[in-house]
């Protein structure tokens, strides 16, 4: 859209050498490819609301998981910490604007129930739920060979249906907080899908092997 404003060159730059290499030392799910498509789903997004800053999308979306360095169960609240205390963001952006940003990052999480304080934390949540079947599903394989790497292929499918069911079914946690947002329609999609056991168990097979050769 013609009225938003590039991301600045110096911001791209700085993202590119010193925060995406970062991601390299998470586990599959989340490595460069994770955080290309939700700084790409997140700037498409904002297109939709013309006012927003741009530089300011840019840096929540590249910086919203890097808390995962210590861990899952706060990434959330240390990829905020990492923000904020950033000296390249701190020159670059007013106090009011750190704190926008901060509180984007913190409130991405999927888990959350709470719709987000902004309207910065709606575009990058919603870019972080980029609802394709084939890839939530290999992204939760990739997951839980990393951190489960005790089960057989039977352990790793029954996780990865729960995983599927308590996320993303009808009574999962999940929000979806843009309703005219491709997710809204794909949800419905994968509802369709937990109930198509044939299929579904196909799918996981398929990526299954791709993910740890066909001699498992």
């Amino acid at each position: 859209m013609e009225n938003v404003k590039p991301v600045s060159p110096e911001i791209i730059v700085y993202v590119e050498r010193e925060i995406i290499p970062r991601y390299a030392s998470f586990d599959k799910a989340h490595q460069e490819g994770h955080v290309r498509m939700v700084i790409e789903q997140s700037l498409k997004l904002a297109e939709h609301t013309p006012s927003i800053n741009s530089d300011m999308v840019y840096i929540i979306a590249a910086f919203h998981d890097l808390g995962l360095i210590n861990g899952r169960e706060n990434h959330h609240k240390d990829s905020r910490k990492i923000l904020e205390a950033d000296e390249f963001v701190k020159a670059r952006f007013t106090r009011k604007q750190i704190v926008i940003m901060g509180r984007a990052v913190e409130d991405h999480r999927a888990s959350n129930q709470k719709k987000p304080r902004n309207g910065y934390g709606l575009l990058v949540a919603e870019a972080d739920r980029l609802i394709d079947p084939e890839t939530i599903i290999r992204r939760t394989v990739q997951y839980g060979l990393a951190n489960y790497p005790q089960l057989d292929r039977a352990g790793h499918y029954q996780r990865t249906i729960e995983h599927l069911n308590e996320k993303y079914g009808p009574k999962g946690y999940l929000k979806v907080w843009i309703p005219w947002s491709d997710n809204a329609k794909n949800l419905k999609k994968l509802h369709a899908l937990l109930t198509d056991k044939p299929q579904i168990e196909d799918i996981f097979n398929r990526i299954f092997d791709e993910e740890t050769g066909p001699t498992e």
